[in-house]
């Protein structure tokens, strides 16, 4: 039986917990939503919201700071708690941040084809990686935890019930106070990708508690091929054993944080699209961003190219989810592009006539399904 003193003194580990977060949080400003100038689409304005300006550099910072405060309010994180998790990077980066800021130890499970760049990352918070095939990743992290009486944080379970929806700052919230003064404060689209579903989840319910009415904002998710979200949102078998090139979104198997009831809209993304868009948003936005931005982009283009034959006049916000520096020697490299047959040459044809000329024509066509 655990003593009163024992329990005390833990209580009182877990209120410092908390306040060393809300205090980290104190001391971080929100992330910046750039407005961009699209020249092939006049009626329409385009914005990212700046998720790479995290002190983890990732829209996974959110989820992180999250999935530690419910965790120490469920009583599943005490003082020298082992924290688990199966990432495929961005998340354990951002988690690794947390578990050093408490002083806990900090284990990532994570594929074996997970970037240098972001095992670096990991190991520079204090984290230990343990790289596993990319289907073990959920058994051996809850193996792990069980062996070393550690918490498995399993973001892919918890992302979705761990965040505010109803707002308390989370990125939908921030999203539309930012948006409060331009010509279309309520985007046409908001546009994601799905990696845990925890943003998706996020947004559709903050937009569903806060809009009505036929002018509002509609969910799009951005699924990259290999992934099983849009044939889930479809209603269509489910491929096997599939993975994506696109690290951080898309997933083998449909995520319990995967709210797919408030989604509107998604679309498989070629995969040599989106390391394509990310080379035009390099030229275009003058830096680098991460493979997941450039999926969202082949969405967006193909969303306002819709808008555009409809007439019709608006906004569309997307996430900037990472840096492009991690992943240097992956998507950057023309080298590693060819040895893995991604063909980026006319679909950056494509996609520059689309920015620049507003005629979207892809050399692939996307599988969209709709509710």
């Amino acid at each position: 039986m655990v003593g009163r003193a024992a329990v005390s003194s833990n209580r009182e580990w877990v209120k410092w917990a908390i306040n060393e977060i809300e205090a980290d949080f104190q001391r971080s400003a929100d992330t910046h939503l750039i407005k961009v100038e699209v020249p092939g689409f006049p009626g329409i304005d385009l914005y990212f919201k700046d998720e790479s300006t995290h002190p983890t550099g990732s829209l996974k910072h959110r989820l992180a700071r999250s999935l530690f405060l419910y965790g120490l309010c469920n009583g599943w994180i005490n003082e020298g708690t082992p924290i688990i998790e199966s990432s495929s990077g961005s998340t354990a980066i951002s988690e690794a941040y947390f578990a050093r800021l408490l002083g806990l130890p900090f284990i990532a499970v994570v594929p074996e084809q997970t970037s240098a760049e972001k095992i670096a990352q990991i190991e520079f918070h204090g984290g230990e990686c343990r790289l596993v095939p990319g289907s073990e990743i959920y058994s051996a992290s809850e193996k792990l935890a069980a062996e070393l009486n550690g918490h498995y944080m399993d973001q892919f379970t918890y992302a979705e019930r761990a965040t505010d929806w109803r707002g308390n700052n989370n990125i939908a919230d921030s999203m539309f106070r930012q948006l409060a003064r331009e010509r279309y404060p309520d985007p046409e689209w908001i546009v994601v990708g799905a990696g845990t579903g925890g943003t998706s989840a996020t947004i559709g319910r903050y937009l569903r508690y806060h809009q009505a009415g036929p002018r509002a904002t509609r969910l799009a998710i951005a699924d990259p091929e290999g992934s099983v979200f849009y044939d889930a949102f479809a209603g269509n078998p489910l491929p096997k054993g599939g993975s994506s090139a696109i690290e951080g979104i898309g997933r083998p198997r449909v995520e319990p944080s995967f709210v797919s009831s408030v989604i509107d809209r998604v679309a498989r993304v070629p995969d040599s699209g989106s390391m394509a868009a990310l080379l035009l948003l390099e030229q275009v936005l003058g830096r680098k961003v991460g493979g997941s931005t450039g999926t969202n982009m082949i969405l967006v283009l193909e969303l306002m190219h819709r808008m555009k034959q409809a007439g019709q006049q608006g906004s569309i916000v997307t996430l900037i989810c990472d840096s492009g520096e991690r992943y240097l020697d992956r998507y950057y490299s023309a080298e590693w592009r060819s040895e893995n047959g991604y063909e980026t040459e006319q679909w950056l044809k494509s996609l520059m006539n689309a920015w620049f000329n507003g005629q979207w024509n892809p050399p692939q066509k996307l599988n969209i399904a709709d509710h």
